[in-house]
């Protein structure tokens, strides 16, 4: 009965079973998602939190049990680190400056936010790399992902000064 829930869980409900492209396909779906609960459904900011510390604690224990038995370490299908790292990056933009996003402006950096971790973690820079080479295990896995969705926060942080400087 575990094993099944782990199952679905790595997989994000099966997200992870596309043939093609299933950690793209899971970060739309949790961008999507995010943009729903944040801009339509104006669900508070700090059940996400709690709930994404939840989700990532349980991720590394049911990773590991997924991975277990398996030769691939960071098979494709397992896509719950993909929700954590694309979450960093969106939760962080919803709780900055402390302001109510306007819709066309967050539809915006949601887009930016999506390629952008998408960039990160299919290229790996350093230290991404690191802990996709490094640890063959629950931490690598998800740690990558995470790594990678605070580079995109640098990159956002970078991308909205750039903005102001040239926008005033």
């Amino acid at each position: 009965m575990i094993e099944k829930i782990n199952k679905y869980f790595v997989t994000m409900f099966g997200l992870g079973k596309f043939k093609k492209i299933p950690g793209t396909i899971a970060s739309f779906t949790t961008t999507v998602i995010l943009f729903l609960y944040f801009h339509i459904f104006n669900f508070p900011k700090d059940f996400f939190l709690f709930f994404l510390i939840i989700v990532t604690i349980y991720a590394f224990i049911a990773v590991a049990n997924y991975i277990k038995s398996k030769n691939n370490k960071d098979p494709k299908e397992v896509v719950i680190d993909e929700f954590i790292g694309q979450s960093i990056p969106i939760y962080l933009y919803e709780i900055s400056h402390g302001t109510e996003k306007n819709f066309e402006d967050s539809f915006y950096f949601y887009l930016i936010m999506f390629m952008t971790f998408r960039v990160f973690d299919i290229i790996k820079p350093f230290p991404v790399s690191y802990f996709d080479k490094n640890f063959k295990n629950s931490f690598g896995v998800i740690m990558d992902d995470i790594v990678a969705g605070l580079y995109v926060v640098l990159f956002l942080i970078f991308f909205m000064t750039i903005k102001i400087y040239f926008t005033i």
